[in-house]
């Protein structure tokens, strides 16, 4: 058996690939449909092959990479069944989130938010595009935290990568993003009075934005999209 400061180091190391092969796919700098060389990455990162097979795995358990046997692993092209699925998650578990979030919700967190609402304003303003999205995690992130439930926002993380990829196409060309903010400020805005119908209501209008963009980005990227 390998020492157990040798097995962390491999813990981390596929950690860190996973998380950088992650934001490729999310960002769309891997496309969807692409093949992954377990070879090629292991030389960039000048690692041996076993993390980065340990990031494919992880990666497949999160339906973002498919492994052919025999082919080779491929970045999955956006599925818009796995998508609703994970919005429809997502929205289940936030609704309750920022309801338990008007019952109480810790002050030195609240503190924090305004910083992940500014963050965001700057991003949108340098057209920023995924640090926009980063600050819009913390954000959310943020708000399971203060509501005591962090664990519904990791569970909420993992799957909502099939979301992110179809954000991202929405970003660029969207004049929208003050608007996200906005809504953000709403949400936030009702959880600090208490209100959790109408925090609840503003997270349900916010997390819709995405089936109204969801034709226009389907018909303009076909070739992305499974």
């Amino acid at each position: 058996m390998a020492p157990l400061d040798l097995l962390d180091q491999t813990t981390s190391i596929a950690r860190l690939i996973e998380l950088e092969i992650r934001k490729a796919i999310v960002t769309l700098a891997m496309k969807p449909g692409a093949p992954l060389s377990e070879q090629e990455i292991a030389l960039r990162y000048g690692v041996s092959r076993q993390p980065v097979r340990e990031a494919f795995i992880a990666l497949a358990r999160s339906g973002l990479v498919e492994v052919l046997p025999r082919r080779g692993t491929f970045v999955v092209k956006i599925s818009i069944e796995r998508m609703l699925e994970a919005r429809f998650i997502r929205e289940s578990l936030e609704s309750a989130v920022v309801r338990r979030a008007c019952e109480r919700f810790d002050a030195r967190t609240r503190t924090r938010i305004d910083f992940h609402l500014e963050a965001q304003e700057t991003a949108a303003a340098a057209g920023e595009h995924y640090e926009f999205q980063r600050a819009d995690e913390a954000f959310h992130a943020a708000i399971a935290e203060g509501a005591g439930c962090p664990s519904a926002w990791t569970v909420i993380e993992d799957l909502k990568a099939h979301m992110d990829r179809v954000c991202h196409l929405t970003l660029p060309s969207a004049s929208s993003l003050p608007a996200l903010i906005a809504q953000h400020r709403t949400i936030l805005a009702a959880i600090d009075r208490r209100d959790p119908d109408g925090a609840e209501a503003a997270l349900r209008a916010h997390l819709s934005e995405i089936l109204r963009a969801l034709p226009t980005v389907q018909r303009e990227h076909r070739d992305l999209f499974a």
